[in-house]
């Protein structure tokens, strides 16, 4: 630690850290641009240039490193003089549009122009002007006259989205910010380079001219897409969703949200959503109220467990659905004497857990791991924050390994920096390569493998690698996941880790796949699982808020085994399943409705709703709560969503931030079996199909990710 001088104030630093952080540290604010704390050093805005004594001229604090006795002041007429001139600089060429601009109200050159700026210019010549350009649905680069070259959306391609997309070319007044190849920006974290450009430079496409930034109110949410269970302010005017940003919270997203968290909002408002119950007659859909709509599907349930059963009646539930409506779901088939629920619409296999299945370490530790082996995920595009984080480590030296079936998912090295093992080989053989990494651990530590296996070149690289460094993960992918030999995978996971000294954990899928697990939405004791109620098994279907055509591992099969029930039953935000449903329930998505997912390490992160339902349509907690009341169901005396939390209290830790301890087990007691048999690879949804609010949200439809997506679906058909 080193003492410096601040404006006359003491503050005590790490040897190497730079003024700003010494500002940062002592409260004062430096006035900045390229500067971000979490991007590289540039210093080429010049914008925190500061009064350092004894140097010749004014230092830029955001690159001067810290000395013992350093006397710095930010506030002298030698550094206000120096941030005025800077200042007059940068607004030589920018354009006097503020009043049009989509940053306007939340413009660091706006608010800095204010305290440092003149109150008019003295420059007279010719503007300079830089042509737009078109690079994608998402980004808009309208207004790139309006860029002071700070380079930061540069610096988070590079750093933190691993894409080095945009760069800078040409040289002084004639420099522009461009994707040099003239391509579109696809990264699927691009939307936070409009949070980091620090003027109206990049801004939201679709967002854009739709309303003033003062005229928002900004409510906090949790994203209901993947599992990192990112933290967002969504802005809402007139009852509607304008704009999702991030909220920071360093354990979980930092101060980034991927893109589908960002721009799935247009779902939100989009046509297909569903305002009234609706009930098909004679083929036809007759929009009814609650009412009827409620009592014709209780007088149905009753009906069809009199003539065939408890058993002829389940649930398919979606893992995105909230704890709360997991839990009601849970409790109503099983009081109507049904164990026919599941949430594993994608799943292959269906091995009863010894516990709750999650991440098996925190998020944050992620950015800390020296060595990691992730088996079936692309992590980029299944958990785009998830595979920030390990980016972060790779950068400190972490070396990752891959076992997976395609080239740029198995080789991590294409968005990451350092040493990197993969394993190419098709799904059905990723757990011979995951025995072949077991036999190269059991060679070098001369012990007995679990599992017969060979110590191949690239098993042994692997293998090398996890017996090296201190903090080390091995991490099953969703493919992982939804594999047919599943339960094998995490038992030679397990005993890799044993004697590596690693953790295992699944990254799972959803953003409430671990709630779901805790609130029960798995078959009990002979109860069906997902695959042999979409075979056709059941009677009476009830549907929460998924589709299992592109939800579910049975795909277009699973709406002709639908078809055959005697009533399936629709809970959804859309209108859904409307070719194999009898009745539609208008339900409310996440920013309508108060409720709790659980991330993939197991945090309880609640949220309430943002705007009014629209239309008829009601949060499914409620729905199902008088759902069962006429089904004369005990024990379902809710008021709120926050009483059915309560329910579940001795699930979670005694602070109620995480789930309990005792109730997560990444272990398995299953055996292993190498059946070396060709079953079909795992099912696994492309990055903006996760679930329905993405899939109708028309910007991520038009990007590149998505259109790829759809035309290798068209090439498997």
């Amino acid at each position: 630690m080193v003492e410096i001088e601040l404006d006359g104030k003491k503050v005590d630093i790490q040897e190497g850290s730079m003024i700003m952080h010494a500002a940062e540290k002592a409260g004062t604010y430096i006035p900045h641009f390229c500067y971000h704390k979490k991007l590289s050093i540039a210093a080429n805005c010049r914008m925190c240039l500061v009064d350092v004594e004894k140097a010749p001229k004014p230092m830029p604090a955001c690159a001067t490193p810290v000395t013992q006795g350093m006397i710095v002041r930010t506030k002298s007429d030698k550094a206000i003089k120096a941030q005025q001139s800077v200042m007059e600089f940068l607004l030589i060429n920018h354009p006097l549009d503020c009043p049009i601009c989509d940053q306007g109200g939340e413009c660091q050159l706006q608010d800095l122009a204010v305290g440092y700026g003149g109150s008019s210019s003295r420059y007279e010549e010719e503007k300079r002007v830089v042509f737009h350009k078109d690079v994608g649905p998402l980004v808009s680069m309208e207004e790139m006259s309006r860029c002071i070259h700070c380079t930061r959306c540069v610096r988070f391609g590079q750093e933190v989205a691993g894409v080095m997309e945009l760069g800078m070319i040409h040289r002084g007044e004639h420099s522009e910010i461009t994707t040099v190849l003239g391509e579109t920006i696809d990264s699927e974290l691009s939307g936070n380079m409009i949070d980091i450009c620090p003027v109206g430079a990049l801004t939201s496409k679709p967002f854009r001219y739709s309303a003033r930034t003062w005229e928002l109110s900004r409510r906090k949410s949790v994203s209901p897409h993947d599992s990192t269970g990112a933290n967002l302010v969504v802005q809402v005017k007139n009852n509607k969703v304008m704009r999702v940003v991030p909220l920071e919270n360093e354990a979980v997203n930092e101060c980034w949200i991927a893109d589908r968290d960002r721009f799935s909002y247009e779902a939100l408002n989009s046509e297909e959503r569903l305002t009234s119950p609706m009930i098909k007659q004679g083929g036809e859909w007759k929009t009814v109220d609650w009412q009827s709509a409620l009592e014709y599907v209780a007088n149905g349930l009753k009906q069809i467990k009199t003539q065939h059963g408890a058993a002829s009646i389940g649930a398919l539930v979606s893992p995105h659905s909230t704890l709360e409506e997991l839990t009601l779901a849970a409790a109503l088939v099983r009081g109507l004497g049904s164990e026919n629920i599941d949430y594993r619409l994608r799943n292959a296999e269906f091995v009863p857990a010894e516990g709750i299945r999650y991440l098996g370490t925190s998020i944050a530790s992620l950015s800390q791991l020296q060595r990691v082996l992730v088996v079936g995920s692309n992590l980029r595009k299944d958990h785009p924050l998830f595979a920030q984080r390990i980016r972060q480590a790779v950068r400190k030296g972490c070396a990752v390994s891959a076992i997976n079936s395609v080239v740029e998912l198995a080789k991590p090295d294409a968005w990451a920096l350092g040493v990197v093992h993969s394993v190419q080989v098709p799904a059905t053989q990723w757990l011979q390569a995951l025995a072949d990494v077991a036999a190269a651990v059991a060679e070098d530590k001369a012990v007995t493998a679990p599992v017969a296996g060979e110590a191949t070149a690239a098993a042994k690289a692997i293998a090398k690698s996890l017996l090296g460094g201190e903090r080390k993960a091995i991490l099953l992918g969703n493919a992982a996941a939804h594999h047919a030999e599943a339960s094998s995978l995490l038992a030679v996971a397990n005993w890799i880790a044993a004697q590596t000294g690693a953790t295992v954990g699944y990254l799972t899928e959803a953003a409430n796949t671990v709630g779901a697990q805790l609130a029960g939405a798995q078959p009990g004791a002979g109860g069906l699982d997902a695959a042999q109620m979409l075979s056709g098994a059941l009677k009476a279907v009830m549907l929460l808020n998924n589709e299992p055509v592109f939800d579910s591992a049975a795909g277009v099969q699973a709406a002709q085994a639908l078809g055959k029930a005697e009533m399936v039953v629709t809970l959804s935000p859309f209108k859904a399943n409307m070719a194999f449903s009898d009745v539609l329930l208008p339900i409310a998505p996440f920013s309508e409705t108060s409720g709790t997912f659980v991330n993939a390490e197991a945090r309880v992160q609640g949220f309430h709703a943002v705007v009014r339902p629209l239309g008829d349509a009601r949060p499914a907690w409620k729905v199902l709560r008088v759902l069962a009341n006429l089904l004369d169901l005990p024990g379902f005396e809710f008021e709120s969503s926050q009483d059915v939390l309560n329910s579940l209290r001795s699930g979670f830790s005694e602070d109620a931030t995480h789930v309990a301890a005792d109730k997560l087990n990444n272990l398995t007691q299953t055996s292993i079996k190498l059946s070396h048999t060709e079953k079909a690879a795992p099912v696994v949804a492309s990055l903006y199909q996760l679930d329905g609010i993405v899939r109708r949200a028309t910007s991520l439809q038009l990007t590149a990710d998505a259109r790829n997506a759809v035309a290798a679906q068209e090439v498997a058909a």
